[in-house]
């Protein structure tokens, strides 16, 4: 049997935690009670929810009765952008957001222009991040919502976030994050931000596949956009998912205790491999900001080669060209929103290290990559 090669796709999945599982097995066995449910079975699975709801709460900083459990991210961004519209009324027509945003925020936008909404898309500079600026020029008596993300899903860019909230809030406008990629990674308090919204997904730190949660600020006007029961405050309805519930609170558990230190083990990896390859590879160009960016993410462009046809080659890395949303189609639009020449776009790579990397696992990953790259480029 054929070597694993070393995954360093950890902003497109991460595996499920083996404490993570364990915290589940229950509730696939014994405690397989409805929630709803008055009798004992109910009741426990009823009270396993509301204690995952506290640790995803604590996870960001909330109260957990603003915790609303959903079935991904995806479903979390179009509560928050397609509830917002529906919960604005016919004064308020106009929603901001910007162009390196996932496509489960740009689509349910897009949807709302073809309902008559105006919708503003925000540039990004070079590093691809937004200014607040922009926001503020951005603004109308008519925008319902701006709809920014924390930290961008290819080139790990943190955006300015609580900035944009001083100048959106005053101003009785919501604000929405999709902060997918950034919780567990960095710290992420919805008080500091100053968000009204907020996006969770459990597969980015290690919980399954499946399960997300979206923060409501308590006061926020919000809408469901699926009809059917009361669960979840009215907003999300549907029997909860409680194994998973409680896989993304123990995750959410996990990331809170051990995040400075994880961080940390994560930016001395990723800049690690960085330096590993840079020295290696003449013409190795970083994209994204150098500061202002996850600890765990390195997206960089490969002189005279695709990205895709590295990748191929360096068959001991599973890695990927851009977000998995977008692998199959063509160029980045995210790297194309920055600016970058076509070469540039071509030959990008996105290395992002999780809670499984270690020091050798990059040491090999890196020797891949190098061995790979002067093999094409001769």
């Amino acid at each position: 049997m054929s070597e694993q090669p070393i995954y360093l796709d950890y902003n497109a999945t991460t595996p499920v935690d083996a404490r993570v599982l364990d915290a589940m097995l229950p509730y696939l066995r014994e405690h397989y009670g409805n929630p709803s449910s008055a009798h004992v079975y109910g009741r426990q699975a009823h009270a396993a929810v509301g204690a995952a709801r506290g640790e995803v709460a604590a996870l960001i900083g909330a109260a957990p009765e603003e915790i609303i459990f959903t079935g991904c991210a995806t479903e979390a961004n179009n509560l928050a952008i397609l509830g917002c519209a529906r919960a604005s009324g016919s004064s308020k027509r106009h929603v901001i957001t910007s162009a390196v945003e996932h496509p489960s925020v740009l689509q349910p936008c897009m949807r709302l222009r073809e309902e008559g909404w105006e919708v503003t898309v925000l540039p990004v500079d070079g590093a691809g991040r937004v200014a607040a600026d922009d926001v503020a020029r951005a603004l109308r008596p008519d925008t319902a919502l701006v709809s920014i993300m924390h930290a961008n899903n290819e080139t790990g860019a943190v955006q300015p976030v609580a900035e944009i909230a001083t100048i959106a809030r005053p101003r009785g406008v919501l604000l929405h994050s999709d902060a997918a990629q950034s919780a567990s990674k960095i710290p992420l308090s919805v008080e500091e931000l100053q968000v009204d919204l907020l996006t969770l997904a459990g597969h980015k730190f290690y919980a399954p596949k499946g399960v997300g949660a979206l923060y409501v600020r308590g006061s926020t006007p919000l809408l469901p956009i699926m009809a059917g029961a009361s669960h979840e405050r009215g907003l999300r309805p549907g029997t909860e998912n409680v194994p998973l519930i409680v896989g993304l609170g123990r995750a959410a558990r996990l990331a809170l205790d051990g995040l400075n230190e994880e961080g940390a083990r994560l930016r001395t990896l990723r800049d690690e491999l960085h330096q590993r390859l840079t020295e290696a590879i003449p013409g190795l160009v970083l994209n994204g900001p150098q500061d202002a960016r996850l600890p765990n993410t390195l997206n960089v462009s490969f002189p005279g080669v695709a990205g895709w046809q590295l990748l191929e080659a360096a068959t001991g890395v599973a890695a990927s060209t851009g977000s998995a949303c977008h692998a199959r189609g063509g160029g980045s639009p995210v790297l194309a929103a920055m600016g970058l020449s076509a070469e540039r776009i071509a030959g990008a790579v996105r290395l992002s290290v999780g809670r499984p990397s270690d020091s050798q696992e990059i040491a090999r990953a890196a020797e891949a990559l190098i061995a790979a790259w002067w093999r094409l480029h001769a």
